[in-house]
């Protein structure tokens, strides 16, 4: 702080013979502030502005679009970014804007972000997906069958990602939404889109408990794999030889895919 305020001690004497300069400086010094501190925020918000936008080009007599949607069930809150109903399927669709080279699996347990040289993990979108769908299968009482998981990256991202399910960028995600073409929803979506709103969580505080729960639970997971415990199933990690090397991974393979990152 202190260092902060002798900053604009200079600043003021610097300009004190132009008050016009002067201000104008301070607005784009706290300008180029509040970007620094809010800029991972501001690029989630565009993210899913962006999305918004490009959903609304779905024809409106085919398709009903639902923005952040918060259900709960036994196993705790679940926000949902976007859905998308329709007789073809209920899409269900996780927006992560992330840029650079995005890698990973289906069935892997975190993927990764390549920024040139660096490199970080997060947590597998389609797992996280999977929870979605189970929670609003058991809302709408409806099978799996019906919906369908959509994972949707910005367009500034480049993906390289191996799976049987969808992983798109905004420009090409109507694209994979159309292409689905036959009936498979023999309920009425607007009845189903009624429900849906009626079990949507919109007090600030309970939403705001959800992301604590979520940081919570990253922190707890990380203590497990230090313990060589299984965050997934329970299970030991343990030292195993795969295709490219020895990596820790989960003792109850197959059943339980996890691999410690």
């Amino acid at each position: 702080m202190e260092i902060i305020k002798n900053f604009l001690e200079v600043i003021i004497n610097i300009y004190s013979n132009n008050p016009k300069l002067l201000l104008q400086t301070i607005i784009l010094i706290t300008l180029s502030i509040l970007i620094k501190i809010y800029y991972i925020r501001f690029r989630g918000f565009m993210g899913e502005f962006w999305v918004k936008l490009e959903l609304r080009k779905l024809p409106k007599d085919k398709y009903i679009i639902l923005n952040d949607i918060m259900i709960k069930d036994e196993n705790g809150t679940h926000q949902i970014d976007h859905l998308v109903l329709s007789k073809f399927g209920i899409f269900v669709i996780e927006m992560k804007n992330y840029y650079g080279l995005i890698k990973g699996k289906e069935f892997d347990n975190k993927w990764c972000q390549y920024l040139g040289k660096n490199k970080s993990y997060f947590l597998n979108p389609i797992h996280q997906n999977f929870g979605h769908i189970k929670s609003l299968s058991s809302l709408l009482k409806l099978d799996d069958k019906y919906f369908i998981s959509v994972i949707c990256f910005s367009n500034q991202a480049k993906i390289d990602v191996k799976s049987n399910s969808i992983v798109t960028q905004v420009d090409y995600l109507n694209d994979e939404i159309l292409k689905y073409k036959g009936f498979l929803v023999n309920n009425d979506i607007k009845e189903l889109s009624k429900i849906i709103i009626q079990n949507n969580i919109g007090d600030k505080s309970l939403r705001k408990q959800h992301i604590k729960d979520i940081h919570v639970k990253i922190k707890f997971d990380k203590e497990l794999e230090n313990n060589m415990i299984c965050p997934k199933c329970g299970n030991e990690l343990v030292e195993r030889n795969g295709k490219y090397g020895k990596f820790i991974g989960c003792s109850n393979f197959p059943k339980c895919r996890y691999i410690k990152k």
